[in-house]
């Protein structure tokens, strides 16, 4: 992996054929789970779960499931199972949010 995890992507997000590769800031311990906003080349997600032997991944991981209309085995974390940084992959999303539908290139 290169020093710069996010090399070759323009935004937080980018397509490899039907699967979105989407770049992670994750926010534990929110009052609720919610899509944020985008910071840089990452897109906030917040989790209404504590932050402990990757149990907040494994939450955010089935909420965002619902968001994008996929089974949990659709979505595959490429980095960042312990930490806030994540990249995932995530397979023929049947949805897409706001400002992943509205943005042409990937761009926020």
């Amino acid at each position: 992996m290169s020093a710069d995890p996010y090399a070759g992507m323009a935004g937080f997000y980018a397509w490899d054929g039907d699967t979105l590769v989407l770049n992670v800031l994750g926010r534990p311990r929110a009052t609720r789970d919610r899509i944020g906003t985008v910071i840089g080349r990452q897109l906030e997600v917040h989790v209404a779960a504590i932050p402990r032997a990757g149990r907040a991944t494994a939450h955010m991981l089935r909420f965002l499931s619902g968001v994008f209309g996929v089974p949990e085995s659709a979505i595959e974390v490429v980095f960042g199972v312990m930490n806030v940084n994540k990249q995932l992959r995530i397979r023929a999303p049947a949805r897409l949010p706001g400002m992943i539908r509205d943005s042409a290139c990937g761009q926020a």
